[in-house]
């Protein structure tokens, strides 16, 4: 049995003895001494009623462009350790791992064995090194309602274009669950003008994508963010290739899916993913749910990996209503496996509320002010009968369906319809559009056409366009929402405020000022 104080105490070299086994990884453990490894942070995700995933990375230089952090090319042993109070008195759990460099010395530990519905400190060790101290928690028991779920959701983090105080005023919430929607890196190479510089050119192998996740990782506001609370992550275009849609890329080199492979390795080594996530090549299972006992169920969606191409077009853009493509009826925006997957999700749910974590608009949209009329194909209004099947098994489920969703850099609330093509079509959920961390600029609350927009599209409540993140507290009474801003992301500590606050109520699919 591995001891407390073996592993964290003065007896480290009998606890990795007795863990790591191997005479070889015992031999890496007696090398040289590595140093300050630890500058990725922690973080923890998947939340479940006994455990949850625990994650670092090792890093001695973050921005080394092999992508491989300054490592050294040999497993290096990390010990863990999980407590229920933040000095590390009462410790629960501990255990030993190594990190590979074939992983980028990446860590997962997929923790079971815990109390349900409960709050937890872990940290790391290497060496004499210890980590930074992460806070994390289990969900609730199935069908318990004694804990309500304050969740905070965002998307889209460009480094280049700012600073990512919004992860740090998200910490400073204290949320129970961090869902992100999408775009957590972007590809691209450097900017003209940027306000902060990045490491690396456009992201197309393995290296690229290692070095951009770390140079993000090693950010002190987003190492706040994962360090307070679990997260739950899926991706978008430009965590992969901007405007990606199935197999196809846009542009037609590299290969796309050698591209595609380095970017999903990439992804799992650099979040805090179950080994059900961990990737085949150029693909990998990301959609899946996750439960807080009886007031939420979390369903993550994959907007990217299975749908068709861009109706009428081939390529992302605005189509008017010429474009009937969009209209076809064997369209889909998910693929039929994952259709089918969210209908039995939706048909045995039990939970007052099914959040279902997205990447783009799903509410129909006109934006095109005045005359004439323009939709997304990239959105839902692309996969219009992918979308009416799944706001059916939303209906037809008496769920209390509400969409979260990222990728267009603003605020936005608004009301889901059984059929957009149908005036008379009912509600049958809202849909919580977030903004972004930093991608867009600083942005201004509202735009010359924000009203017009408004006007035109009488389903949707509410617009912002500053960067930031949504606060929701959901209970089995209510779901609250606020919409925090940020009116400065070009320079770094700007305050947070609240741009807008609503409230919905189960079986009421309206959003009600609050």
């Amino acid at each position: 049995m591995i001891t407390r104080r073996a592993l964290f105490a003065g007896g480290a070299s009998l606890g990795l003895t007795a863990a790591l086994g191997a005479s070889p990884v015992r031999a890496a453990a007696r090398r040289a001494p590595l140093s300050d490894v630890f500058q990725l942070g922690v973080a923890s995700g998947e939340p479940a009623p006994d455990g949850m995933v625990l994650w670092t990375r090792l890093a001695m230089d973050p921005v080394a462009l092999d992508g491989l952090g300054g490592m050294p090319d040999r497993p290096v042993p990390v010990l863990w350790q999980v407590a229920k109070d933040e000095n590390f008195r009462k410790v629960v759990r501990v255990g030993a791992e190594v990190a590979r460099p074939e992983a980028a010395h990446s860590v997962h530990v997929e923790l079971d064995g815990l109390q349900p519905g409960a709050e937890y400190f872990y940290r790391f060790r290497v060496g004499t090194e210890i980590s930074p101290t992460g806070r994390t928690l289990t969900s609730p028991a199935p069908g318990t309602t004694s804990r309500e779920l304050n969740l905070a959701f965002t998307s889209c983090a460009d480094y280049q274009t700012g600073w990512f105080t919004a992860y740090r005023r998200m910490a400073e919430d204290h949320p129970d669950l961090v869902a992100f929607l999408g775009d957590y890196l972007y590809e691209y190479g450097d900017y003209k003008y940027p306000v902060r510089d990045q490491a690396g050119g456009e992201c197309l192998d393995l290296a690229g994508y290692r070095l951009r996740h770390a140079q993000h990782k090693a950010d002190p506001d987003l190492q706040a963010a994962h360090a307070i609370a679990p997260w739950a992550v899926v991706w978008d275009d430009h965590d992969i290739e901007n405007a990606w849609a199935g197999d196809i890329p846009e542009q037609p080199d590299p290969p796309f899916l050698p591209r595609r492979a380095a970017a999903f390795q990439a992804y799992y080594e650099n979040m805090p993913l179950r080994r059900a996530q961990k990737p085949d090549g150029p693909a990998l299972h990301l959609y899946r749910s996750i439960r807080w006992g009886a007031v939420a169920n979390l369903h993550l969606l994959d907007t990217r990996q299975y749908r068709d191409l861009y109706a009428c077009t081939g390529k992302s853009g605005t189509v008017g209503p010429e474009c009937t493509e969009r209209l076809a009826p064997n369209r889909t925006i998910l693929g039929a496996e994952q259709e089918a997957w969210i209908e039995g999700e939706l048909r045995g749910s039990k939970a007052t509320w099914d959040l279902l974590g997205q990447q783009v608009f799903m509410m129909e949209m006109d934006w095109v002010n005045g005359e004439g009329k323009g939709y997304s194909n990239e959105g839902w209004d692309g996969y219009t009968a992918s979308r009416n099947r799944l706001a059916a098994a939303i209906d037809d489920n008496r769920r209390n369906g509400v969409v979260l969703t990222g990728d267009v850099h603003s605020h936005w609330a608004g009301e889901l319809k059984r059929d957009h093509q149908d005036p008379a079509s009912r509600s049958v959920g809202v849909e919580l559009v977030t903004t972004s961390i930093t991608s867009a600029g600083n942005g201004l609350d509202e735009y010359p056409n924000t009203q017009q927009l408004l006007n035109e599209n009488p389903h949707v409540k509410f617009f912002n366009g500053r960067r930031g993140y949504v606060n929701a507290k959901l209970t089995q009474a209510e779901m609250k929402v606020d919409f925090r801003s940020l009116r400065v992301i070009t320079q770094p500590h700007a305050p947070a405020y609240t741009s807008g606050s609503f409230v919905v109520e189960p079986g009421n699919p309206a959003l009600h000022p609050a």
